[in-house]
């Protein structure tokens, strides 16, 4: 069977190479003479697996010795009420809203204390994110908390939005797809579906002050515990022990080519992209040139009667996965670290000769 070329927001494309090894494993995992999905947790075997894909991790991401990291469930959506219920604990925060996610954890945070929201871009259809020191920081904060990349609308920022103070941010869709300094942050999350393996395994990062917050934090569900998972070392209760699995495999291959390599493809995709969308009128670009994203190209058409066109002329030819956003509609490529440069050139080509026969 031919692979389609999968521009999917995720759960993503995998590298092949990963999904090779996943295969040779579900019958009989290193030997152990039990499959990958039948495996004890609680097992040597297992233990082996999550100890290397956290140590892979910091490696990755350059995550400090005195973090910790953790492997829950409940995806990003959950993070916004655990970060809310841990940390925020009845206090203010300052919410940077720049896309559906953040408004979603703005909603959350209100549960457990007070979302102050010094920035929306949701007048101007979260075109563009706020350049850094353009917004009013409130002192009393417990937190700022942003999104480095909005995976509906195609925005990324290039950095932290603020040079100090407490951090928390939301990493789901381009995590380890760039160098980034973890020691800024005391709460980064992530789901796994974009970059790092299949859907079901969150990565939580915590920092010393986010640690100790957390163990103060009173009334909270063991199972929305920081300091539980912690002290269970991500086993408090059975985790996806093939997405784990899967996720350590991708981190091998990420640290095979380096981050700097990794990076730069990436960077180099989207801009074939870019380029398309910048040379004529037939396309337009959502994103504000100086936010967008090197993980999701977002656009529309000039005549939108021609976008559910486009799409299904897309899957004839073997690309899947351009329809945008339910919520926003439009088009959108998500070329994540295991999109391969073949699928790129097949899109750029694709929409080429779309515009030649359509434009």
């Amino acid at each position: 069977m031919t692979r389609k070329h999968n521009f999917s927001a995720g759960p993503a494309v995998l590298p092949v190479s990963v999904i090779e090894e996943l295969k040779a494993q579900l019958n009989d995992l290193h030997g152990s003479g039990i499959g990958l999905m039948e495996i004890s947790h609680r097992s040597q075997t297992f233990d082996d697996i999550v100890r290397s894909a956290m140590a892979r991790l910091r490696r990755v991401l350059g995550v400090p010795d005195d973090h910790q990291v953790l492997f829950l469930q409940g995806g990003a959506s959950l993070q916004f009420a655990m970060i809310a219920q841990n940390i925020l604990q009845g206090g203010s925060a300052d919410y940077l809203d720049t896309g559906a996610w953040t408004a979603k954890s703005i909603k959350q945070a209100g549960h457990f204390g007070t979302a102050r929201v010094p920035f929306s871009g949701k007048s101007d259809t979260y075109r563009q994110l706020p350049a850094s020191g353009s917004w009013e920081r409130d002192p009393s904060a417990v937190y700022t908390y942003y999104c480095t990349n909005n995976t509906i609308f195609g925005t990324q920022f290039a950095g932290a939005p603020v040079p100090d103070g407490r951090l928390v941010c939301d990493m789901s869709s381009d995590i380890a797809s760039r160098s980034i300094d973890a020691a800024a942050h005391d709460v980064i999350f992530a789901g796994a579906q974009k970059n790092l393996g299949p859907s079901g395994v969150t990565v939580v990062i915590l920092s010393p002050w986010a640690m100790a917050r957390a163990a103060t934090a009173t009334q909270v569900p063991d199972m929305l515990s920081y300091g539980v998972h912690l002290g269970k070392g991500s086993l408090f209760n059975t985790p996806n022990t093939l997405g784990i699995f899967v996720l350590e495999r991708v981190l091998a291959w990420i640290e095979d080519q380096g981050m700097d390599t990794v990076a730069a493809r990436n960077r180099a995709k989207a801009q074939k992209i870019y380029d398309v969308l910048d040379s004529s009128d037939f396309w337009q670009p959502h994103a504000a040139r100086d936010s967008r994203s090197d993980m999701n190209i977002t656009w529309r058409l000039a005549d939108s009667d021609l976008e559910p066109v486009m799409v299904q002329e897309g899957l004839a030819a073997d690309i899947s996965g351009i329809k945008g956003h339910r919520s926003v509609g439009g088009l959108r490529a998500s070329t994540y670290n295991a999109c391969p440069d073949a699928s790129v050139d097949a899109l750029v080509g694709f929409m080429g000769e779309f515009e030649r026969t359509r434009g």
